[in-house]
């Protein structure tokens, strides 16, 4: 059995990086490759090294975020160290394609130190997911105001926005409840997390002297980050961005290297900020390197077991 689930990680893996070569090598096949190679010579990287500070910025907030959902469960975790945590499932994001990823270490840290039922800390989880989800949906819609191409009524377009939106919030709040308090406040800290991240795209594009129209690329770009989601190339959504961002460029008439190099560029600052996560396995004694999924699984049985005892005792 264990042989068999380690030969299935495996194959999730080599499927994976197929996806990601296979998107990578149909998105090269568009582009002129020397003239994406210039423009990545000619960037003012005082811009580039901007976005990579922003996008540290864009991290605490979110650690933010996260720290109110696990507290909406009774786990008040001190900010620093939720923020060093956050940067950790950072860097396991980056490193364990095939493993137990971020979210999986940062539940097996927080199931063993504080000993709360794992399906608890995993919604804590995917609602901070969520929520993040909600707020690239929002600021796209806002953006399709910016795009005549799409002809989307307002009024259509405000009615699903406000719509949308209830429905979610009156789903959590009826089967979720723990996780709706204070909405506001963690879906207007995804709000601005996002906003942090269209802001390096810009930022991104001013590295490139760009003069053009900005309202293509973000809303191409939240759409690719959207389909980045779906677990299905490498960490990242490496290839996945860049095939949905050269798609769109033949919509929205918009540069295809252009495009490409915003993708790459943004893979690249977001790929050097997470393994800076590495300190903390290596030089930091507050955290442990990541189990095996074998031995994460282990982990989750016998806790569940001393859960289960506990309660029957009471």
């Amino acid at each position: 059995m264990a042989d068999r689930e380690k030969l299935w990680n495996i194959i999730k893996v080599l499927l994976k990086l197929t996806v990601t070569a296979v998107l990578l090598y149909l998105v090269f096949q568009k582009i002129d490759i020397g003239a994406l190679k210039h423009l990545f010579l000619k960037s003012d990287f005082t811009y580039i090294f901007l976005s990579f500070v922003l996008y540290f910025f864009a991290a605490a907030i979110a650690s933010i975020r996260n720290r109110i959902f696990l507290k909406n469960i009774g786990l008040d975790l001190k900010a620093g160290f939720n923020f060093r945590l956050y940067l950790l499932g950072m860097f396991y994001n980056v490193t364990l394609p095939g493993g137990i990823g971020g979210d999986g270490y940062k539940i097996y840290i927080l199931r063993k130190k504080f000993r709360l039922p794992t399906k608890r800390i995993f919604l804590a989880m995917l609602f901070d997911r969520l929520s993040g989800l909600w707020a690239i949906g929002l600021l796209a819609a806002f953006l399709i105001l910016l795009l005549p191409q799409l002809m989307v009524p307002r009024m259509w377009l405000l009615f699903t926005l406000v719509a949308g939106t209830a429905i979610y919030y009156l789903l959590m709040r009826r089967f979720f409840g723990d996780f709706s308090h204070k909405f506001l406040q963690t879906h207007g800290l995804a709000l601005a997390v996002q906003a942090i991240h269209i802001l390096i795209i810009i930022f991104i594009l001013l590295s490139q002297n760009f003069d053009d129209k900005y309202s293509p690329y973000l809303f191409s770009f939240l759409i690719a980050t959207l389909a980045a989601n779906i677990p299905v190339s490498a960490p990242g959504g490496a290839g996945v961005r860049e095939y949905i961002m050269i798609h769109a460029s033949e919509f929205f008439n918009m540069d295809e290297n252009q495009a490409v190099f915003i993708c790459i560029t943004y893979y690249i600052v977001g790929t050097l900020a997470a393994l800076t996560g590495i300190w903390f396995i290596y030089r930091s004694k507050e955290f442990e390197p990541a189990p095996k999924q074998k031995e994460a699984i282990e982990f989750e049985k016998q806790r569940d077991k001393e859960l289960n005892e506990r309660a029957s005792q009471k």
